[in-house]
């Protein structure tokens, strides 16, 4: 017999993988195809003006699909992923209610995480803690890291200085590492339906390598200069979007229009790797590759997919 609406009210379809796979568009696709309405997990799409940076879809491009959590940070503001994990607390019920389908999308590892995964109520942010570490070096405070949390830093990437920086921050506040505080972690009341999208290596590489010279034709360097005037400074957390800092440094004449393209290839790709190392590492995700293949053809086979697991649950 068919579930009702009130048995289907936990259901959640996840759309995960590295950045240039492609998620924007199967996002959009499956909302079609399943009455479904996407909320971005894309760790800077949140913030507004970033649209090329980010490569966040048009109005057209969304043909019409009800998109939630673009644009809903100011430039210089600041968002986590404790706010994420609310916000999403908050808009799923919402979407269950208008009988649609909640699809969360993207690939920012640390806000799925939070949603996946669950947080634990540690220690709040320090400012001051974190401005004592502006002037050390990432691989310091790795190392740092390895001291006093080793299972921590061998999960947590090198240049990830984001994690980094937030697990001494938590060590240091409550005496305890955070890999224990994470055995704490509550998740969601929600039944998480996680599909990733995979390209081949050599694909990939070519996707992302389009993918930033699409972003230079479409004008990265002059939104940065637009958005410099409007405020964005090394200090804001939007300053932090792979393409900002290279383009920052173009407009300074540091480096050259090649120079900001290959910085900008090899720093997305770095980015993509890690995302990938992340996701490898989640279970049960249902892994589709992409390569060779439309946007239709990999949205109607997750859509299957989809229909068939709710339909099972």
């Amino acid at each position: 017999m068919a579930a009702g609406p009130t048995e289907r009210s936990r259901d959640v379809l996840v759309l995960v993988g590295a950045t240039a796979t492609g998620k924007s568009a199967v996002a959009i696709e499956l909302a079609l195809q399943l009455g479904g309405e996407i909320l971005s997990a894309d760790s800077r799409a949140f913030f507004e003006g970033l649209d090329v940076v980010t490569a966040k879809p048009s109005i057209s491009e969304r043909r019409g699909v009800a998109h939630h959590l673009l644009d809903c940070v100011p430039l210089d503001g600041e968002y986590d992923a404790m706010a994420f994990r609310a916000d999403v607390n908050r808009i799923v019920p919402a979407i269950h209610a208008r009988g649609r389908v909640p699809i969360v999308a993207g690939g920012g590892t640390l806000y799925l995480a939070a949603v996946l995964r669950g947080l634990f109520e540690g220690p709040g942010k320090n400012a001051e803690f974190r401005q004592s570490l502006d002037d050390v070096a990432s691989d310091e405070l790795h190392r740092r890291l390895a001291a006093v949390d080793p299972p921590a830093a061998a999960a947590i990437h090198p240049r990830d200085r984001l994690r980094i920086v937030r697990a001494l921050e938590v060590e240091a506040a409550s005496g305890r590492p955070i890999t224990s505080w994470k055995s704490e972690a509550v998740p969601l009341p929600f039944a998480f339906h996680v599909f990733g999208l995979e390209r081949d290596r050599d694909d990939h590489r070519a996707a992302v390598a389009r993918r930033v010279q699409d972003m230079l034709d479409d004008g990265l360097v002059d939104e940065v200069a637009r958005l410099k005037e409007r405020g964005l400074a090394p200090g804001c957390q939007a300053f932090r979007s792979v393409g900002v800092p290279e383009a920052w440094a173009y407009l300074a004449g540091v480096i050259t229009r090649d120079e900001l393209a290959d910085r900008i290839v090899r720093a997305t790709w770095s980015l993509a790797r890690r995302q990938m190392a992340w996701f490898r590492g989640e279970a049960g995700v249902s892994w589709i590759c992409v390569t060779g293949r439309g946007v239709s053809s990999v949205a109607d086979e997750i859509a299957s997919s989809w229909r068939g697991e709710v339909g099972r649950s």
